[in-house]
């Protein structure tokens, strides 16, 4: 039998991680907080760990207040002083076997580096506990939109024109070659980082190194990209050795593009699901983001994002491995669309998380 069709256990201890040191704290609380709300209690054994901006992992006291710290999303900020305590004493407990044979699953709901980055999956793997989302390799790859680039355009999947450079390599000479290469508008991009923290969009030169300089605070590496005119274009993906995608979303931006405040702020963009599209289109999305996702070693869950340009072509964009889980969130969006509600799906990744350790196990004896 393959290991993907393998049963959920009826009763599973979950360990959900969230908040972290990246300027995407605060949307990591706030999944967190859909994703506690959204678990069957009769089903789960809920174990909550926050982790602090300072990168200190919190108490059972640290941890209920950042869950119930209410409010909207304030713009992102870091405070990054005091040193992070060891992890492995605090989580390690929670992981080991139980008496009661009830298997441990831990769900980082983290978001940007420290997160998503491979950084905490490489501490999952050391302490050989099952945990939701892509291994080290795949959540490291589709982090860093530089390297992520170049995989997909060796496996062939189509993008926008781009440039990347570390802070070292960039000079007046390298941002006029940008320039002239990609045309205005561009985006510019740190390289590790989600939730379009960092982000501009470019009008003309008068503005492209304040743009540069802004991408740098968030990473030493940045990403330059052409502006595509068209529609923009969001699809789920699920599953381990073999994959499903779900239907297709569209977001119509109420800002100049996607930003940080549109998506958890003000949230005046428009979520059309699903998209309306023509089937050789959908198609050809579905395709490309299952491709995407093998090349960039994802696993268990993504979501892809796409522009469908005016001139008619498909352009991947980038392949998130740790969605949002924010009540405007498109991936459990899309998923409710296809026919799996929030539920079911939480239920399917933990699942997922389960089949895919013990597969790996299977390697290693």
């Amino acid at each position: 039998m393959d290991p993907d069709d393998s049963l959920l256990p009826p009763r599973v201890r979950l360990v959900v991680l969230f908040g972290g040191q990246s300027a995407e704290h605060d949307v990591s609380r706030v999944s967190a907080r859909e994703v506690l709300s959204a678990l069957d209690r009769t089903r789960y054994e809920i174990v909550p760990i926050a982790i602090g901006r300072d990168g200190r992992w919190m108490d059972a006291v640290g941890t209920r207040e950042l869950l119930d710290a209410g409010g909207p999303l304030p713009p992102p900020a870091l405070d990054a002083s005091g040193p992070p305590v060891d992890l492995l004493p605090t989580l390690r407990p929670l992981v080991e076997a139980q008496p009661d044979a009830v298997p441990t699953v831990v769900f980082p709901v983290l978001h940007g580096p420290m997160g998503e980055d491979g950084t905490i999956q490489g501490l999952l793997e050391l302490c050989d506990v099952p945990y939701v989302g892509s291994g080290v390799l795949g959540s490291a790859l589709a982090m860093d939109k530089a390297k992520a680039k170049e995989v997909l355009a060796a496996a062939g999947v189509p993008q926008a024109r781009w440039r990347s450079a570390h802070a070292a390599q960039i000079d007046a000479g390298f941002l006029a070659d940008a320039a002239r290469e990609l045309g205005f508008p561009i985006f510019v991009k740190p390289a590790n980082m989600g939730s379009s923290v960092g982000v501009t969009r470019v009008a003309d030169a008068t503005t492209l190194l304040d743009a540069v300089k802004l991408a740098l605070t968030h990473d030493e590496w940045i990403v330059l990209e052409e502006s595509v005119r068209g529609r923009e274009l969001e699809i789920g993906v699920l599953g381990g050795t073999s994959l499903a995608t779900s239907v297709i979303g569209e977001v119509v931006p109420g800002a100049e593009f996607y930003d940080y405040e549109d998506k958890y702020v003000h949230g005046k963009a428009t979520i059309i699901i699903p998209a309306d599209l023509e089937p050789a289109v959908a198609d050809e999305i579905s395709q490309l983001a299952t491709v995407a996702f093998r090349a960039l070693r994802a696993e268990i869950l993504g979501r892809a994002d796409f522009f469908l340009a005016d001139d008619g072509r498909v352009i991947f964009n980038e392949l998130n491995t740790l969605p949002g889980c924010t009540p405007i969130s498109m991936f459990p969006s899309l998923w409710a669309a296809t026919g799996l509600d929030y539920p079911a799906l939480l239920d399917e990744l933990i699942r997922l998380a389960l089949a895919r350790h013990r597969r790996q196990r299977s390697y290693r004896s």
